[in-house]
C-alpha cells in the first residue's frame, strides 16, 4: 500500500484555490491535482506492507504533538524553477510547528526502516505536473495574477492516508489521525 503522512486543508481555502484554478486549467494541457486530493504533505512514506499497518500506525501515535499549527496558503511557485518547471505549486506558509511535526515523523518512520528525505522539508501544494506540456500562456497568467491569498486555517491534527490509483488520478483516503494538542485532564 502507497501512504504518506499530512494535513488537510479547510475547505474554504480549497474553494479558494478552485476558483483561482478554474481560469488557468484552458491554458495548458497538464495535469490537474483535483481540488480534493490537495493537502500538506509531512512525510511522503511510499510503498509499505500492510502486515505493518499497525506498527507504523503506533509510531506515528508516539509522536510528541507540536500544538496546532496555523498555516497560510498564498502566492505560487515553480519547481524546480520557472524557466523549466516540472510542477506547479501553491505556496505553504506556518510556523516552526509544521516543520517540526514533519521532523518528528521522519525521525519515528526512521526507526521503522523508513528511508528518511534526502532534500530539506519544503511545504507546498501540487497543484499541476507540467510534463512536456507547453505551458507558457499558463506561466504568463500566473505572473500577471501575482501572488493570491487562498486562506488560512488552524491545523489541529495529522492524517495518515492512502494512496490508490483511480481512474485519471489518485483517490487519497484517511487511514487514522492523530491530535496536535495534548489533550489535558478536567482539574
Amino acid at each position: 500500500m502507497r501512504l504518506f503522512t499530512g494535513l488537510d486543508i479547510a475547505a474554504p481555502v480549497i474553494a479558494n484555490l478552485n476558483d483561482m484554478l478554474e481560469g488557468l486549467r484552458p491554458l495548458a494541457r497538464v495535469k490537474w491535482s483535483p481540488p480534493e486530493n490537495l493537502h500538506v504533505t509531512t512525510k511522503f512514506i511510499g510503498e509499505w506492507p500492510e502486515a505493518r499497518l499497525q506498527e507504523l500506525r503506533e509510531a506515528l501515535s508516539d509522536i510528541e504533538p507540536t500544538g496546532a499549527i496555523e498555516i497560510e496558503i498564498s502566492g505560487f511557485d515553480f519547481y524546480p524553477n520557472a524557466r523549466r518547471p516540472k510542477i506547479f505549486v501553491a505556496k505553504v506558509h506556518a510556523p516552526p510547528e509544521l516543520r517540526e511535526l514533519a521532523r518528528r515523523t521522519e525521525e519515528a518512520l526512521e526507526r521503522l526502516g523508513c528511508p528518511p528525505e534526502e532534500r530539506e522539508y519544503s511545504p507546498h501544494l501540487t497543484l499541476a505536473r507540467f510534463g512536456d506540456a507547453d505551458t507558457r500562456a499558463l506561466r504568463r497568467k500566473i505572473d500577471e495574477i501575482g501572488q493570491p491569498r487562498f486562506g488560512s486555517w488552524r491545523a489541529d491534527e495529522f492524517h495518515l492516508y492512502r494512496s490508490q490509483t483511480g481512474g485519471s488520478h489518485s483517490v487519497y483516503t484517511v487511514l487514522a489521525s492523530w491530535p496536535l494538542v495534548k489533550e489535558t485532564m478536567a482539574a
